[in-house]
C-alpha cells in the first residue's frame, strides 16, 4: 500500500448527528480530497484503474473525495479519513487473478456415470414387471 497522504487536502464543516450543542459550533466533518491526475506516486495505468473503479466517488474536477464524521473530534475524523482513502485506493488497485477453467478428470467422469447408473437401476427396480 502506497502512502500518498502528503498529496491529500482537507476541508472541514459542521457535521450532523450526536453531539448536542457542540454540533452547532464545532466543525468535525472532514472531507478529504485527492487530485488523482497530479499524483506523482502512481503510474498512468494505475491512475486509469483508480478512475474506472472509483468513478462514482470522483467529482467533475477529477478529485477523489470522502466525507467522514464518525467521531466527535476533528482530528480523529481526519485520521479515519486518511485511513479510509488509503484503503479505498488500495482495493481499487487490486487486480483479481483470472480463473483458469479445467476439465473434470477421468475418475470424476466415471464416478458420475456410475452414480447415474445406480440411480437408474434403483428406479428401474421400483417398476412393476409382468
Amino acid at each position: 500500500m502506497k502512502d500518498f497522504s502528503k498529496e491529500l487536502s482537507f476541508k472541514t464543516s459542521r457535521s450532523s448527528g450526536a453531539g448536542g450543542q457542540n454540533v452547532n459550533k464545532v466543525e468535525t466533518l472532514v472531507t478529504v480530497l485527492w487530485n488523482i491526475a497530479e499524483s506523482e506516486l502512481f503510474r498512468e495505468e494505475q491512475k486509469d484503474l483508480i478512475r474506472n473503479k472509483l468513478k462514482n466517488r470522483i467529482n467533475a474536477e477529477g478529485f477523489l473525495f470522502l466525507n467522514v464524521s464518525e467521531t466527535r473530534t476533528q482530528l480523529a475524523n481526519k485520521n479515519k479519513a486518511v485511513e479510509k482513502i488509503l484503503e479505498l485506493v488500495d482495493k481499487a488497485l487490486f487486480i483479481p487473478k483470472k480463473r483458469i477453467s479445467t476439465k473434470p478428470s477421468k475418475g470424476q467422469k466415471q464416478k458420475r456415470l456410475d452414480t447415474k447408473k445406480k440411480i437408474s437401476e434403483k428406479k428401474e427396480n421400483r417398476k412393476f414387471k409382468y
